[in-house]
Formats: structure tokens, C-alpha cells, sequence
């Protein structure tokens, strides 16, 4: 049993002095509990930081084990930790896919995590990164140094204001969208809108390659699977994915992948296995070097990632779950 007590947080609650002190090297909940019952803990040792921001609460704590920790609204949104399984993959898995990426728009992600990736990419010259809270981003840099540098790329253009409206705007513009969404209420409840999904695809290029947050396999399948459905009225390519990241409820996190023209396998140089290849475009040493330098993608994870589990295989079909 554990020796400390757990903290519990109301949504959007500004804490008090004794409060704040109480919450130090004490468990706190995610509030994030689609089961009932089922949450992730972390031990934390301060609370840091904490905003009110127009749309959201904002906090940033220091852990006893994975570093530091933002919450939105009493949601995990990342740890120093592991943070790099969730942004590694959000971004590289379409960015390999295009074989030219020049323009890429992030809605979403403003704590920059996802911004640092898509900034390894020396062909891209113009990044826009679009959030509604830049009180996300002001907390972000003050504790993660790279996330920091991210703004700092004389590419990105970063704008606060509501990226749903933002992409209207755009017409055969950008060769990669990506959709780095906290859960889908509140701010980001108009990111569900399937108007949401046909802007976005008039504002990619013919080539274009959109991925976004979608939730847990094991706590949000029926959502996974309308988001899907809707995804496939609008865009010819469209899979399911994933990755694992320890800190967020049930230790695994999917986006799902939309494209005008290439499969996710396409463009990826990957020996699955002996004497078989994945056909695709070669790559240039700086994409080698770069490769070779992520803590979690690669190529051969890029592929298994799209290999889901029969029940959501059958789901996502329209067939019946035994």
C-alpha cells in the first residue's frame, strides 16, 4: 500500500497555500478516467507553476520520477520522462511518409514538443504552429530547454488563436498537418467537427499527409472508430496507430493517419524482416543522422505501429466484437 496520500483535484480548482504545500511528495490522480476507476498516479514533489488561463488551468509540477509534469485541467500532458514516445511519433511517422516536406502546420502543441521535431527537418522552410492557449506555451519553455529552442527556428511562426479557424483559411497550402489536441472537450471540442477534417484536407497539397491525437485503444474505442469513419468520408487513406507512453492512461496513445496520396508504408527505407523491403524513396544522410538519433522512432517501429489488435481491427470494420 502506498505511504502517501493521494491528492485529490477538482478541474479548473486554484489551489491555496496549504493546499500547494500538502500536494508535496504526495500521489496526485489524472483526472482523465474514462473506466470509473482506472488512473494513473505520479508522486510529485511541488507543485511549480500554476495559470488560470482564459480557456484552461495549467500547472507544472516536479516529480520524484519523471521529471517535470504539465497538466491541463488535471490531464497528464507530458513528463520529461516519456514525453518522447508520444512526440516522436506524432511527427515522424508523416513527416518519413512525405517524401518533400516543406510546409508543415501544427494546431495544437503548444508546449513544443512536437515543434522541436518537425524542426529537424532541414528541407521544411515554413513551420506554423497554432494554439488557442499561450499560456501552455509560456510554462512549456520555462522547464524544458529544447522545447525552448523550438520557438526560437527563424522557420516557425507561432500564433495563439483557434487553429480550427486558422486552417479555413488555407487552400492546396501545406504538405504536412499535424493535430498535437489535448482531449477532446472544452478548447478542443471543435477538433471532433467533421467541417474540422474537410478544411484541413482543402488546405493540403495533392501530397498531403495529416495525423492527429486519438486517444487510448483501451478506453476510447468506440470513439477511435467514429473518428475513423468520419476520417474515411474525406480522405482516401486513412489508419489507425500507436504508441506507448508510461504516463498516460493505460500506458498507450493513438493518432490517426490521413493521406491524399501515400499509404503509411510508402517512403520508409525498413527491413521488416531478412531479405524483405519496404519499397520507398531513399533517404539523404541528414534523414539517417537524424534517424539514428530518436529515442523512439524508427523505421521498423513506424511500420509495427499501424498493427492493431483484432478487437479493433473488428471494430473499426463494422463487425461485430465477440
Amino acid at each position: 500500500a502506498r505511504e502517501a496520500v493521494i491528492v485529490e483535484m477538482e478541474r479548473g480548482k486554484t489551489l491555496n497555500d496549504k493546499e500547494k504545500e500538502e500536494t508535496n511528495t504526495r500521489w496526485i490522480a489524472e483526472e482523465c478516467d474514462p473506466l470509473g476507476g482506472f488512473v494513473p498516479h505520479v508522486k510529485v514533489k511541488k507543485l511549480i507553476e500554476e495559470v488560470q488561463s482564459p480557456f484552461q488551468m495549467v500547472r507544472m509540477y516536479e516529480t520524484t520520477s519523471v521529471g517535470h509534469m504539465m497538466t491541463i485541467d488535471g490531464i497528464i500532458q507530458y513528463t520529461d520522462y516519456d514525453h518522447f514516445a508520444y512526440h516522436e511519433m506524432i511527427v515522424h511517422v508523416p513527416m518519413q511518409c512525405h517524401p518533400n516536406p516543406e510546409k508543415v502546420l501544427i494546431i495544437g502543441g503548444g508546449d513544443g514538443g512536437a515543434l522541436y521535431e518537425v524542426n529537424k527537418y532541414k528541407n521544411v522552410n515554413e513551420i506554423v504552429i497554432c494554439d488557442v492557449d499561450e499560456e501552455v506555451s509560456k510554462m512549456a519553455v520555462k522547464y524544458n530547454k529544447e522545447f525552448a529552442s523550438a520557438y526560437k527556428d527563424p522557420r516557425v511562426r507561432a500564433l495563439f488563436q483557434d487553429g480550427a479557424a486558422l486552417v479555413a483559411n488555407f487552400e492546396n497550402y501545406f504538405d504536412v498537418i499535424i493535430v498535437d489536441c489535448t482531449d477532446f472537450y472544452g478548447v478542443a471540442a471543435p477538433l471532433a467537427r467533421k467541417e474540422f477534417y474537410e478544411n484541413i484536407k482543402r488546405a493540403m497539397k495533392p501530397e498531403g499527409i495529416m495525423t492527429i491525437q486519438a486517444e487510448s485503444i483501451y478506453f476510447e474505442r468506440k470513439w477511435i472508430t467514429n473518428l475513423h469513419h468520419q476520417c474515411e468520408e474525406i480522405f482516401p487513406i486513412v489508419n489507425y496507430y500507436k504508441t506507448h507512453v508510461p504516463t498516460y492512461p493505460s500506458g498507450t496513445i493513438g493518432f490517426v493517419f490521413c493521406s491524399k496520396k501515400y499509404q503509411y508504408y510508402e517512403n520508409i527505407d525498413c527491413n521488416i524482416l531478412p531479405n524483405t523491403k519496404v519499397e520507398g524513396i531513399a533517404k539523404d544522410t541528414n534523414n539517417k543522422e537524424m534517424l539514428e538519433s530518436m529515442q523512439y522512432y524508427n523505421p521498423q517501429i513506424h511500420i509495427g505501429s499501424f498493427q492493431l489488435p483484432n478487437f479493433l481491427k473488428k471494430m473499426i470494420a463494422n463487425k461485430p466484437i465477440a
